[in-house]
């Protein structure tokens, strides 16, 4: 069953460019050019977007493969399918990676044993539960990447289908 979704690659140094395309070549298993522009939010640093069609589980091979690279910024994602669940998976260099999985409206789904999980380390006094649940929803990741997702000057506009 195929599944498509979307890469962000929201900062990287220009020197590590091709370097992500041949990695989301080798996932794809077909030659890869993304357009980079400059990101404004990290002068330096190079961002792209790119439209994939895959076999679910594509987004975590390709989360996977980038995933080591400290200097990379990016996000991964995958509509639902037949077969599987949506994902988001989205890494900093300093928080490293999240994965969410999501319904067919984007919303992440938090499983029960994570959340009851948080629960019981609230209950017993380990953590605090806002701080738990604002990690099970990627809200730190969120926040970090926020100034990335903006669209810089040169940056391709995806205009939404107008549903009736």
């Amino acid at each position: 069953m195929t599944t498509r979704g979307v890469l962000y690659v929201h900062s990287a140094p220009r020197a590590l460019c091709p370097h992500v395309e041949w990695a989301v070549a080798g996932v794809l298993g077909t030659r890869v050019n993304l357009d980079w522009i400059r990101q404004p939010a990290a002068p330096g640093t190079w961002r792209s977007e790119f439209s994939w069609q895959g076999q679910a589980g594509t987004a975590s091979k390709l989360a996977s493969a980038l995933r080591g690279w400290h200097l990379l910024r990016f996000e991964v994602t995958a509509e639902p399918c037949a077969t599987a669940e949506g994902e988001r998976y989205s890494c900093t260099p300093d928080l490293g990676i999240f994965h969410a999985v999501t319904g067919i409206h984007g919303d992440i789904l938090i499983p029960e044993d994570r959340l009851r999980a948080a629960l019981l380390r609230s209950q017993r006094g380990e953590t605090d539960l806002e701080a738990d649940l604002s990690k099970l929803l990627g809200k730190p990741w969120d926040d970090e990447l926020e100034p990335f997702r903006y669209a810089g000057e040169g940056a391709p506009v995806r205009w939404l289908h107008q549903v009736v």
